[in-house]
């Protein structure tokens, strides 16, 4: 038999964003919703405890909410009659009765009125219900300041009105392509630290995604992408060295995700539109098929490149190309690539310091491979990536 607080547990992990979408999006107003959710998760730890586990909890949950916003109303006359949140005790099924309002949440949360650095702060705590200091820790600000600028922000979606529903058809576009953004960067955001919950929680929000906007391309090249990323977690880091992608043990990928990834950008493809995401994906679909290959196909990666940089270019895939030219036709013209892509970029770009180094150490220029190194070195922000070319510098041999 479950423990009636683990199934308070997982009914806050399974449907804490949906249930606070419905409520949000009758009250107009995140915070006292969120008061009240939480208010039916403390009350249901005891009442379950004593009456046991109800036959559908999030109906049982949301009737409670219902009940805490109806005490209020007496009070505040701007909150919602009883006949806006529906008594989840009598009638239609639980999910016919409350429509999945999550998207419109995130939509609320990446609308431009609120401050673009916000927008996945405020989607990891309305959707998934993570606590503003656990946030912080996330991204390396201050728990205090970063909850002030929560409240301000559900406080300004209330005074403004903002909607809670889909943007119209010519400003969807805009607003689901920052949602992307936002969680491409969540995505990205410290993926090397193994203890880090960003990737769990980046994939969670891509698949919800894909789920509500099932013929968005790009929605699925995300989901696709963030999956094959994320089924390297195990095999990335190896006693706290960085791994690079076509030296990891193979073994150690999650078969789970190679297969969903593999869906979802099968579905991406189905819809004849091309992306970023869907390029980006493409490209993690190549390392991950060395796992039944047993080789990493080079040609392919460069193809896909070059319609990456046509499509979207960035210091990364600049970088990236000259690797993989190096691949095939020899460190020098990578090097050269390099030097063209540095004009561009600049030289504060860590990942050019280290490609370089690798491709001065292949030439055999031990002392352009040091000095890259150290530079490299010098430039890079986490331990694992630190390790990695501390590593690489100790094997370059004076010739």
């Amino acid at each position: 038999m479950i423990d009636p607080a683990r199934a308070a547990e997982m009914a806050a992990r399974d449907s804490y964003g949906r249930l606070l979408a419905f409520l949000s999006s009758r009250t107009h107003d995140i915070a006292l919703a969120e008061d009240m959710l939480v208010d039916a998760f403390v009350k249901a730890l005891t009442h379950w405890q004593e009456h046991g586990i109800p036959d559908n909890p999030d109906a049982w949950l949301l009737t409670t909410a219902r009940n805490r916003l109806t005490d209020r109303q007496r009070h505040q006359a701007r909150f919602p009659t009883d006949s806006e949140i529906p008594d989840m005790t009598t009638g239609e099924a639980f999910e016919e009765r409350v429509p999945d309002k999550r998207l419109s949440l995130m939509m609320v949360c990446a609308h431009p009125a609120i401050a673009a650095d916000l927008h996945v702060p405020l989607m990891l705590q309305t959707v998934l219900g993570l606590e503003a200091k656990t946030i912080a820790g996330l991204f390396l600000v201050s728990p205090a300041a970063l909850a002030k600028r929560l409240v301000r922000a559900k406080a300004k979606i209330r005074d403004a009105g903002i909607p809670f529903e889909l943007p119209d058809a010519d400003r969807l576009p805009e607003r689901s392509a920052k949602l992307l953004e936002a969680l491409y960067a969540l995505h990205a955001h410290d993926w090397l630290e193994p203890e880090d919950t960003l990737g769990d929680e980046a994939f969670y929000l891509a698949e919800l995604l894909s789920r509500l906007m099932t013929d968005n391309a790009e929605v699925l090249g995300l989901a696709a992408l963030i999956a094959f990323s994320h089924a390297r977690t195990r095999a990335r880091i190896k006693e706290g060295v960085l791994v690079p992608t076509d030296e990891q043990d193979t073994r150690l990928w999650d078969d789970y995700l190679i297969r969903y990834g593999k869906r979802q950008l099968s579905r991406a493809y189905s819809k004849s539109t091309i992306g970023r995401y869907q390029i980006e994906a493409a490209i993690e679909s190549i390392h991950i098929l060395r796992k039944e290959t047993g080789r990493t196909d080079w040609e392919a990666l460069n193809k896909l490149y070059f319609a990456l940089l046509n499509l979207a270019p960035s210091a990364g895939a600049l970088v990236a190309q000259a690797v993989v030219t190096a691949r095939l036709h020899g460190p020098q013209e990578g090097l050269a690539s390099l030097a063209a892509a540095e004009e561009q970029i600049g030289s504060g770009f860590q990942p050019l310091w280290a490609a370089r180094a690798d491709m001065h150490a292949r030439t055999g220029n031990a002392a352009d491979a040091k000095k890259s190194y150290e530079k490299a070195i010098s430039l890079a922000t986490n331990t694992p990536t630190i390790k990695l070319l501390t590593k690489k510098l100790a094997l370059v041999q004076p010739h």
